[in-house]
């Protein structure tokens, strides 16, 4: 939040063309060489100096943070249609392909998120949002846990980091097949049922 916006008054139109140009030109940055791209050439890009970058956007954790707000309609809209299936495993595995996408929208982005809540570090700019994410699939866990679909010791935050794995390898090209064998040795885990070690 800028001055203007602390003491109540509108930013002027310059600022807000400013930053609407910065996180244009970072979604197209990200979206081209992932989260660890350049700010200088972003800021370039948006017709600004690093300064103003800098002023908007202190960290690349802040500009990440902003620029993923616009994704997380979409996945607000996925987990609104979830919210209507019955079968907690099914709206639980589902949910765990939205975050999936959401996950994996830039190259590098998984690394960012899990060291946001390794640190839990409230000046972090994307702890918030994970810690949302890490609650929603923890609802999603306890519905699953009370139907039988989910074991007892699995949290919340456990199968967020398997998300963001599933979201890293998916963004090292890996196979279509080799994605889905991943997603079913999470789900099913790899030992044999038979195996009590």
């Amino acid at each position: 939040m800028n001055a203007a916006e602390q003491q109540g008054r509108k930013p002027r139109a310059d600022v807000q063309r400013n930053r609407a140009a910065l996180l244009d030109a970072a979604q197209r940055h990200f979206l081209r060489d992932g989260v660890g791209t350049s700010l200088e050439a972003v800021a370039k890009e948006a017709g600004v100096g690093p300064g103003t970058l800098y002023r908007h956007f202190p960290t690349r954790e802040a500009l990440l943070a902003a620029v993923l707000q616009s994704r997380t309609a979409e996945l607000e809209s996925r987990r609104e249609d979830i919210a209507g299936i019955g079968d907690t495993g099914t709206a639980l595995t589902r949910w765990l392909r939205a975050m999936e996408d959401y996950l994996s929208a830039y190259s590098g982005l998984p690394e960012p998120l899990m060291a946001a809540t390794r640190a839990q570090d409230p000046g972090n700019p994307l702890t918030v949002p994970c810690d949302e994410l890490i609650a929603t699939t923890d609802g999603y866990v306890r519905a699953a846990q009370r139907t039988g679909y989910v074991r007892r010791s699995a949290t919340g935050y456990d199968l967020f980091l398997a998300a963001c794995s599933v979201a890293w390898i998916k963004g090292t090209g890996a196979t279509a097949e080799s994605v889905d064998r991943l997603r079913s040795l999470i789900a099913h885990g790899y030992r044999a049922p038979d195996d009590r070690t």
